[in-house]
């Protein structure tokens, strides 16, 4: 009587199941003590064994061919091999390298069915299938990641084998990774479930980290990722993109945007506000700037009923007067700062670079997400 239950194979009483002369191909593998195996077919009809159930030799007859098994499920039954009994080497069960090999694939096979997850989703949230403004919700979809909103991350695909056993959604997995089709019932029960956390750990990371992505493409002013010019990142001699309060307005959501920044490479600090230089095209578009608000000023203290002929010294009392005088930028603050030699003359360096009001201005780096509008060429992530 087997420890299952069930009543001994004719090898149960360790004798000969075969003339030991009547030898055949099977009998030629040679099973060690301590070898897992998995079983492929039993001619006993009463033992409880599967196909795929797994166990430890504890001795293989070779003379006899029977194979003496203890398998997980707690039977004894010993395999006859010279009466139709087959069983494999359990080879999905492998050495140390072996089983990190089917683990990493194991893990590359969930990282690409997240990142496709991910991909079909963004398209009814971000993509083009998507009414309304698709940046705004890219940027409350990326503040969430990035925040570890339970609301946002919840919303997002996850892995889920809902409906299948663990065993059949298993199964399909494993050999779609490894090309192991019979791999994964050699596996102990750990190692099924070792495998399985790797997948869904795997293809979630990867959910995650693609919708990032695709959020900073879909909320960026320019299109591409510019996650590597955040200002925390920008170091003296790195490019990012700064600004000023004077900037600032209030987004469609409420929350506080950057009209537009403007991109240079970080060269000082002056009482802990950003000095940095740009190109002239950036330099021009500060100086357009400068005149935008001036005028805005201007306009609106004209619907005051400030008078025309004051209007003019009410501006400049207020914002300094920015203009090119060939390559040179003029900055005129005489009346802002109530001094008649207030007027700077900004040249460019010899690589033709301007510092427009490096140490008058108080400019920051700020993030590029937070801008409606960027001037200036943005540098790729390993140029930055």
């Amino acid at each position: 009587m087997n420890t299952d239950g069930t009543p001994s194979a004719a090898t149960g009483d360790g004798g000969p199941c075969t003339d030991p002369d009547d030898r055949s191909e099977t009998t030629m593998t040679s099973y060690e003590t301590g070898q897992r195996v998995a079983l492929v077919h039993t001619s006993d009809p009463h033992t409880l064994l599967r196909p795929g159930d797994t166990g430890t030799v504890r001795r293989h007859d070779q003379r006899h061919h029977i194979v003496e098994v203890t398998w997980d499920s707690g039977s004894t039954l010993s395999m006859c091999l010279d009466a139709g009994d087959r069983i494999a080497p359990a080879t999905a069960i492998p050495r140390p390298t072996r089983w990190a090999a089917a683990l990493q694939r194991m893990r590359a096979a969930g990282t690409e069915a997240g990142r496709t997850a991910a991909e079909w989703w963004a398209q009814d949230s971000i993509g083009a299938r998507v009414g309304g403004d698709t940046r705004l919700a890219a940027r409350r979809i990326l503040a969430g990641v990035e925040d570890g909103d339970p609301a946002v991350l919840d919303a997002l695909p996850h892995f889920s084998s809902a409906g299948e056993s663990v065993d059949i959604a298993g199964w399909e997995l494993f050999a779609d990774a490894t090309g192991d089709t019979t791999g994964w019932f050699g596996l102990r029960i750990p190692q099924r479930d070792e495998a399985m956390a790797v997948y869904r750990d795997a293809y979630d990371t990867a959910v995650t980290d693609r919708v990032a992505e695709l959020c900073h493409l879909a909320a960026s002013p320019t299109g591409r990722d510019v996650s590597h010019l955040h200002p925390d990142r920008v170091r003296i001699g790195g490019v990012g993109v700064f600004s000023g309060d004077w900037t600032r307005t209030s987004g469609p959501d409420g929350g506080d945007r950057i009209e537009v920044g403007f991109v240079g490479t970080l060269i000082d600090y002056w009482n802990g506000w950003a000095v940095f230089s740009c190109t002239r095209p950036v330099a021009e578009a500060i100086v357009a700037d400068q005149q935008r608000h001036r005028d805005e000023y201007r306009h609106r203290l004209r619907e005051q009923g400030v008078p025309a002929d004051d209007l003019d010294r009410r501006v400049d009392a207020e914002l300094a007067d920015l203009s090119f005088d060939g390559d040179v930028i003029v900055a005129d603050q005489r009346a802002l700062s109530d001094d008649p030699d207030a007027i700077e003359r900004i040249t460019p360096d010899s690589d033709g670079r301007y510092v427009v009001m490096g140490r008058s201005w108080c400019w920051e780096a700020i993030d590029p997400y937070d801008c409606d509008r960027i001037v200036g060429d943005l540098p790729d992530t390993d140029q930055a």
